[in-house]
């Protein structure tokens, strides 16, 4: 019996700085809720680090094509200053919304999400690591009958 082809995973893996929390990533301008400064100042720096990874020829087309075509895993190890001071899942939108939005994936095809929390008081930080699932599927049972134009 021939042996199933497995595929190797696209992965990518990186360090960013801790996002602000969910509490200050917008502010009310007029009647308008807007990002604040810190978290345009981060999606900036995730800007700038993926552009120097492309620079130094440690992100390639071929990875971002990857990224862009396959269903995800996106792993987020947050490192906070101190235990309780910010909820885990504070800085996940934002952090995803960087990554989708720089690297040219579409955030629902995130199919697989862990979040950790741990402490570092002199080096707060995300570490991030998003790998390609080649053989993802949904529950055999689920037909869906609509169209996918309706995102969220």
């Amino acid at each position: 019996m021939p042996t199933p082809h497995t595929h190797q995973p696209t992965t990518l893996r990186l360090v960013l700085p801790l996002p602000p929390g969910v509490n200050n990533q917008y502010v009310s301008v007029g009647n308008r809720r807007v990002l604040s400064p810190s978290a345009r100042s981060f999606l900036r720096n995730v800007e700038k680090h993926l552009a120097g990874l492309r620079t130094r020829g440690a992100l390639s087309l071929a990875t971002e094509q990857a990224f862009a075509t396959a269903a995800l895993g996106v792993y987020l190890v947050y490192y906070f200053e101190t235990p309780h001071r910010r909820d885990l899942d504070g800085g996940l939108k934002i952090t995803l919304d960087a990554l989708s939005r720089t690297l040219g994936f579409d955030d629902r095809a995130v199919v697989d999400l862990h979040l950790s929390k741990k402490i570092d008081p002199l080096r707060p930080r995300v570490e991030v690591e998003i790998e390609t699932i080649a053989d993802w599927e949904f529950d055999l049972t689920y037909q869906y009958l609509g169209d996918d134009h309706g995102a969220d």
